[in-house]
């Protein structure tokens, strides 16, 4: 049987969290049962942030009602805090992801903590976990700005690699390495990763890219050579880092997956499903930022997917 590389689906949560329109609970519920559908196995539903801070999610508790019914789907949420994680579990999410910035800039400007406060309330939820969930919590760490930071510049890879292997000493089950603002480049990749997947040591390891500079694919493409088998994409490349000008999103689900079969991965994906999904969401949000060439041009008629 083929190598199988999971895509989770971010586009219910980073992919919206600056869209202009509230979606409706309901829509966003069709959105999920519909990303199920088209094969999908792993989705980051929502985030349990303040709806002052992001009113998009004001409804996360509400739509959280929805996992139940997502049989065959691992349905995550982000946590900015130590309450978001409360806020989630309470809601019946038991799969966490919280994002700390290696950047001291980004991480002072994103949630006005220093990455060392970050990394507190990474132990205080880790407590939590221990206390109240125990082994029926998932608790991924998001390593943002690993590749470059657009208000510091250059992150040190040291410190990327120094904060992983507190998390994961710590209690982290996942890792995410996140190009948050699309810094990253091939070579950077393939230096990165390796010495990541070591600390990890057997945990899981999601790669995050962003499109900004058209360097998304190949940024996983290299992450694929250095054995990285999970990434996180998003329906029409929604999403972005409000602190990267000219954003153009996360890297995108329907190009992601249809480079992923091509080169003999399986993905599970019905890439049809997805461009007729992705139809029905520019409808909901209208004039957002899309992008993806498989929906301007199509599948080729060589394409077959990977059983």
């Amino acid at each position: 049987m083929a190598e199988r590389v999971t895509l989770r689906e971010v586009g219910l949560r980073d992919g919206i969290q600056m869209a202009a329109r509230f979606l409706p609970t309901e829509r966003k519920r069709e959105w999920a049962f519909r990303l199920r559908d088209a094969g999908l196995r792993e989705i980051e539903l929502t985030s349990f942030v303040p709806a002052k801070v992001v009113p998009q999610f004001a409804d996360a508790a509400e739509l959280a009602r929805v996992v139940p019914e997502l049989d065959g789907v691992v349905a995550s949420a982000l946590v900015p805090n130590l309450k978001g994680a409360e806020n989630a579990l309470a809601a019946g999410i038991r799969h966490l992801n919280f994002v700390l910035s290696i950047s001291e800039a980004h991480s002072l400007a994103n949630v006005r903590r220093t990455t060392d406060e970050a990394i507190a309330e990474f132990h205080r939820i880790v407590a939590l976990k221990d206390s109240v969930a125990g082994r029926d919590m998932v608790l991924g760490v998001g390593l943002a700005t690993s590749f470059g930071c657009t208000l510091q510049g250059a992150v040190d890879p040291g410190r990327v690699l120094e904060v992983a292997r507190i998390v994961v000493a710590g209690g982290a089950d996942e890792l995410i390495v996140a190009d948050t603002v699309g810094y990253g480049n091939p070579a950077q990749v393939r230096d990165m990763l390796p010495p990541i997947i070591d600390i990890a040591a057997g945990r899981r390891v999601i790669c995050h890219f962003h499109d900004t500079r058209g360097l998304g694919l190949a940024n996983v493409a290299a992450a694929l050579e250095t054995g990285v088998r999970a990434f996180d994409s998003s329906l029409a490349g929604l999403g972005g880092c409000p602190f990267a000008p000219g954003a153009t999103g996360n890297i995108n689900t329907e190009d992601t997956a249809f480079m992923l079969e091509s080169m003999g991965f399986a993905t599970g994906i019905d890439i049809g499903a997805l461009l007729d999904l992705r139809r029905d969401v520019e409808s909901w949000l209208g004039d957002e930022r899309y992008s993806g060439a498989i929906a301007r041009a199509g599948l080729p008629k060589t394409y077959q997917p990977v059983a």
